[in-house]
């Protein structure tokens, strides 16, 4: 673990605020393991959140059209992003672990972590069409999110009112980080801390603490394979046809996305579990009737 780069994109305005506890527990404890830490601090950094033409340092080609995703990845390859990007995309390039922190804001991230995602992975540098997912840009790197949420636990379960935890999740986790390629490691999430007792929070903390002391070691979450796919322009990007058919048995479906129409594995978003101690779960199940 010695000498291994760390990167903690954060993004909470008070220094008094849980999220800066929790900031702090990783900084202190990855340290202590040896590994170097760096923190973008999005709002001490006055980061801008908005994708403009101002992340290009020069006229875009289409002046007529702009198109933000064209636009940038022509700059990345000519070096023509802003400096603050630059500055962004050079500690994810050295990072072997991010970790987001950040309080959940309306079921996502706040303004300032969605810009800093806009605008830092650009196409080419984080992710293209031939580069994504298992096979991305960032597959020899690890991400995580770690977050506060406003809300118990309770509301976020499978009937609570605000909806399983692993739907709202699945953009974050699969549409951005195991997109980029991020091996993905399962998130730690502190619900409701701003209801709970002091010796609760306390609790919280010292149980980030101790994760944080195998976090290297960890199995990352599970996403289908590219290769399930039929990656062409006829087949459509879909899921090949004997493999859906392979797995039409099963009393789950295969991610919380990849559902095909059954109901979504247990915490696919929360918790590692293979695809294939998933598949012999599934088939204990059925086989027993449940």
């Amino acid at each position: 673990m010695a000498g291994r780069n760390v990167l903690i994109v954060y993004a909470h305005q008070s220094p008094g605020s849980f999220n800066a506890a929790a900031r702090h527990v990783a900084v202190e404890a990855l340290q202590r393991q040896g590994s170097h830490v760096v923190v973008s601090d999005l709002y001490a950094m006055d980061f801008r959140a908005s994708a403009t033409v101002q992340d290009i340092t020069d006229e875009p080609r289409n002046p007529e059209h702009f198109c933000y995703g064209d636009e940038t990845m022509w700059a990345w390859q000519e070096g023509r992003l802003s400096d603050d990007i630059k500055e962004e995309q050079r500690k994810v390039k050295e990072a072997e672990l991010i970790i987001f922190q950040f309080p959940m804001y309306w079921f996502s991230v706040p303004a300032i972590l969605k810009g800093w995602i806009d605008r830092v992975l650009a196409q080419g540098f984080a992710f293209s069409m031939e580069k994504m997912y298992n096979n991305g840009v960032f597959k020899d790197k690890k991400a995580m999110l770690s977050f506060t949420t406003g809300a118990p636990e309770s509301m976020f379960l499978p009937d609570g009112i605000n909806g399983d935890m692993n739907v709202t999740l699945w953009p974050l986790q699969n549409g951005v980080l195991h997109f980029c390629g991020f091996q993905v490691l399962a998130p730690q999430i502190f619900w409701a801390p701003t209801f709970c007792l002091p010796q609760v929070r306390d609790a919280m903390l010292e149980g980030w603490w101790a994760r944080l002391q195998g976090l290297w070691e960890e199995a990352p979450l599970t996403f289908v394979p590219s290769e399930y796919f039929d990656l062409s322009f006829t087949g459509g990007y879909r899921l090949w046809p004997h493999l859906k058919e392979e797995r039409g048995g099963d009393a789950y479906g295969l991610t919380t996305g990849h559902h095909l129409g059954k109901p979504l594995p247990p915490d696919n978003q929360i918790k590692a579990v293979s695809l294939k101690d998933q598949a012999k779960e599934d088939h204990a199940h059925s086989k027993n009737g449940q």
